[in-house]
């Protein structure tokens, strides 16, 4: 009868401690969560805030749209309100960052191509209290212009393994196409070449309009009809390669093609030979982290890097791997 007893008593405690653990995940375990701001994957239901992103993509050039594709995504999974506005002018692009620091958003998101005009207004921000992270340029004033953290590749050292690569598949004499004058990240990328060429090979410089693609024709259809000594033509951003494609063609130049960055349509170009390699400094990651750490300081009091850049890039796509990276690129994210 006992032994009958206890075994009634423990069938009883067996099915009432699921009911305890239930009652105690629903209070303490609620609180704690809420404590935390459900800080977590997935879509959070943290404070709706709205984000600035400025940066100055020029009208038309691709690569921004993958950038966009990254904070888009971030936006979504951190419940954030994502305004984003851009002009290739520096004086215009300060004048975007002050309208969104007079809006009173709470976060910024910034590209820095222009110092000595952009710094300035990204200090008014961090003044005004407003947190600002940059991305993709700005890799050398980030600090000093007050932005707590940094995204993006260290455009000497992309631009120095990628005239390493260049001597060692023997270029000679590599022509640097430059889409912008006064963007001192595109600068960056030609000189480290030059570096990373050494005394294998020289390297020259071509300045055209990015923005008219007649004359980005014209002008390197031009130089390579001009200088059939040029074996190498490098360009810094995927529209500008495709347009150096039909510059080779119409040249009769037996040039090799390589560049910064890509885009859809470069990649199948990657994958049939027309283009070389690519450095690729994905940009996906440049906008999706710049977003995800603006929610994240003011969710959790994160911030990233420990004070260093937080490099995205260089890496390099190739034969070897262009296949892997092409299914991503034609959904736009590489």
């Amino acid at each position: 009868m006992l032994r009958s007893r206890k075994r009634a008593i423990g069938i009883a405690l067996f099915m009432i401690l699921p009911l305890v653990l239930a009652a105690c995940s629903a209070t303490g375990g609620k609180k704690a969560a809420q404590a935390g701001n459900s800080v977590a994957a997935g879509h959070a239901n943290t404070q709706r805030y709205t984000f600035a992103m400025i940066t100055h993509a020029a009208p038309g050039d691709t690569f921004w749209d993958i950038i966009r594709h990254g904070a888009t995504a971030a936006a979504a999974k951190d419940n954030i309100t994502l305004k984003y506005s851009s002009d290739p002018d520096p004086t215009k692009q300060a004048a975007l960052i002050q309208d969104a620091i007079n809006s009173k958003v709470d976060g910024i998101a910034v590209t820095d191509p222009n110092p000595a005009a952009i710094c300035p207004t990204i200090q008014k921000a961090r003044a005004a209290g407003i947190p600002v992270v940059m991305f993709n340029a700005g890799v050398l004033n980030w600090q000093a212009c007050g932005g707590m953290e940094y995204f993006g590749q260290d455009e000497a050292i992309a631009g120095l393994a990628a005239g390493k690569r260049l001597a060692t598949a023997g270029a000679k004499h590599v022509l640097c196409v430059l889409q912008e004058t006064g963007q001192v990240q595109l600068e960056a990328r030609c000189n480290g070449v030059s570096q990373g060429l050494g005394s294998a090979g020289t390297m020259s410089k071509l300045y055209v309009k990015g923005t008219d693609n007649a004359a980005v024709l014209s002008g390197i259809t031009a130089k390579l009809t001009q200088d059939k000594t040029i074996d190498a033509v490098i360009t810094l951003g995927a529209p500008i390669a495709l347009i150096a494609i039909q510059s080779i063609s119409s040249a009769k130049s037996t040039a090799k093609l390589y560049t910064f960055d890509t885009n859809a349509v470069e990649i199948a170009k990657i994958k049939s030979g027309a283009v070389q390699w690519a450095v690729d400094q994905q940009p996906y990651l440049q906008g999706y982290e710049s977003v995800d750490s603006l929610w994240l300081y003011l969710t959790n009091a994160n911030v990233l890097g420990g004070g260093q850049t937080v490099l995205t890039g260089p890496s390099f796509i190739d034969a070897s791997n262009v296949a892997k990276v092409a299914q991503y690129a034609a959904v736009g994210n590489r």
